[in-house]
């Protein structure tokens, strides 16, 4: 179904999706066995906010931001818009208007394969956005697209009501259902992180907690002194 704003989809528990985010976004998807990481492209506009919220789609037409202000009105508290285009553009289709009435209704960032401007305001006003470019060009309001349906980012599938997670990192999709999952997982990792830490402080090399020397000898890495190499 095209042209659509569906209206109140579930949304995974936002007390769960906020502590997940904690976490951050590297420690998660690693803990989900590198899953749902939504590309490279997407960078923080300003460095430091580390956010996670549940997802409100938007598919807009290139060159058009009708659908983001058609979104604005379906946002609540803990929400994380997500905007695409239905072919790459990068246009500046979001700036800091769009953000105070984003901010207004409690919502807690943009995430956008496209472009946004008005950065230093956006800085100001300590609204947290990703993007995949900054462009002073604007865009106008006359193409109808939809609002709250699955849409696809960096090869991933972005469901209304998933919860988004972004930091410096980037930006990843945990579904709805798999929150939980995700919280346990993301536990069980710091836990090893941290008992890999404290071996590295006491001086054990990865080498050898991650036994990786018979790694080397399996793919012909061979050891050799500096006269034996110069020969």
């Amino acid at each position: 179904m095209r042209n659509v704003v569906v209206t109140g989809p579930p949304r995974a528990d936002i007390d769960a999706v906020t502590k997940l985010a904690e976490y951050g976004v590297a420690t998660v998807h690693e803990a989900l066995g590198r899953t749902g990481y939504l590309g490279p492209r997407l960078r923080p506009v300003y460095p430091g906010p580390r956010v996670g919220g549940t997802a409100v789609t938007v598919l807009c037409w290139p060159g058009d931001n009708l659908m983001i202000h058609a979104a604005v009105e379906q946002c609540g508290p803990g929400d994380l818009l997500v905007v695409t285009t239905t072919s790459p553009c990068t246009d500046g289709s979001f700036g800091e208007l769009l953000a105070t009435s984003l901010q207004s209704r409690g919502v807690r960032g943009l995430v956008t394969t496209g472009g946004v401007r008005d950065v230093n305001d956006l800085r100001a006003v300590e609204f947290p956005v990703w993007s995949a470019a900054v462009s002073a060009q604007g865009t106008v309001k006359a193409t109808p697209g939809s609002v709250n349906v699955p849409v696809a980012v960096g090869g991933q599938v972005v469901r209304p009501g998933d919860a988004v997670l972004a930091d410096d990192d980037g930006v990843m999709v945990v579904p709805r259902q798999d929150v939980d999952e995700a919280l346990e997982a993301a536990q069980t990792r710091v836990d090893k992180e941290q008992a890999s830490r404290e071996a590295f402080r006491a001086g054990e090399l990865g080498l050898d907690r991650y036994s990786l020397r018979a790694k080397l000898t399996e793919l012909g890495v061979r050891y050799v002194t500096a006269e034996e190499y110069r020969t």
